[in-house]
């Protein structure tokens, strides 16, 4: 057996673990070969790559990043990406891909499938938006992340009588907002699910600062938006690949709060913070068990999956069903 792998979209801790259980399984359980193709489909257009074996993967276990580098670049931006895809299998002998990646990376495989080309995803964001998988590995990091700074932020808030807005990662969903302000006792949380009124927000803090608690927390999801007419969005943009970067609400937040109530108000955005550095026990163990699990799929031939988590097991599902 031989297989290729590929990291694809925004780095995410816990991306090494999975390539080590990967290249661990395939070679001492399976017999197989790991093709590690580097910057994501780049590398297999490109035909750029290394031969991963276990001891290119010593060590990696705890590193953030990725070995293999990771980009946003996916084969259906080319005419012929399809064609490429398909010779780079022919040339390394491949029996398919394991491609680690977000919503847009396992639609590409999916897609991919649908053309001929083998693959498996394994999933991976920190917004832990993949509703197939309870959990993704990077999310329990950056909520650790988010928490510990929002412990930091209290004792400052407190020492100047402050309004700390802090801004954290979360395009579409805000599950990295509510875990880290329940885990950090933050006084409201704002999220993309849930469009806010900054009128409310004002008068509770308002209420607040009345009632001798001086400092407050307001975490808030890059993504939050306000109901239609309660103040000005942030802007944000579009980039070569067509991805909103998002970013500033928190700055717009904190105007607008200083403005209204004449409270004193700083924001600090977490921003890629959030998804570099050592992973968690916790993400370690679950890119894992994703890691080897994919390996087993591809040794059997059960392409056209995604390895999950549900229900505490490990399961396979159908990428039509995943990224639907």
């Amino acid at each position: 057996m031989r297989i290729g792998v590929l990291t694809s979209g925004g780095d995410c801790p816990g991306l090494n673990a999975v390539i080590r259980a990967l290249v661990r399984k395939t070679e001492k359980v399976h017999g197989g070969t790991v093709i590690g193709f580097r910057d994501a489909w780049r590398g297999v257009l490109e035909d750029d790559f290394e031969v991963l074996d276990i001891e290119r993967c010593r060590g990696i276990l705890p590193r953030g990043g990725t070995i293999l580098g990771t980009s946003r670049i996916q084969p259906y931006q080319f005419e012929d990406g399809v064609s490429r895809v398909a010779d780079a299998m022919r040339r390394h002998g491949l029996n398919g891909f394991i491609v680690i990646g977000g919503d847009g990376s396992l639609s590409a495989a999916r897609d991919l499938m649908a053309d001929g080309i083998a693959c498996i995803g394994i999933p991976k964001t920190i917004d832990n938006d993949i509703s197939a998988t309870e959990l993704t590995f990077g999310f329990d990091t950056a909520v650790h992340v988010a928490t510990s700074a929002i412990d930091r932020l209290h004792t400052t808030a407190e020492a100047h009588d402050r309004v700390m807005v802090v801004e954290v990662m979360g395009r579409n969903t805000g599950h990295i907002a509510v875990r880290a302000g329940l885990a950090g006792g933050a006084t409201l949380t704002l999220i993309p699910e849930v469009p806010f009124q900054i009128e409310q927000i004002c008068e509770a803090l308002t209420r607040r600062h009345n009632g001798n608690k001086f400092a407050s927390i307001l975490v808030v999801a890059e993504g939050a938006q306000p109901a239609a007419g309660s103040m000005s969005a942030a802007t944000y943009e579009v980039d070569r690949f067509g991805h909103e970067r998002l970013g500033g609400i928190g700055q717009v937040l904190a105007s607008e709060i200083e403005g209204r109530t004449g409270l004193e108000t700083r924001v600090t955005t977490l921003g890629y913070i959030q998804r570099g550095g050592t992973p968690t026990a916790f993400d370690r163990i679950l890119a894992t068990r994703f890691g080897v699990a994919a390996a087993d799929a591809a040794a059997e031939g059960d392409w056209g999956k995604m390895v999950a988590l549900q229900s505490d097991k490990i399961r396979r599902v159908d990428l039509d069903a995943a990224v639907s």
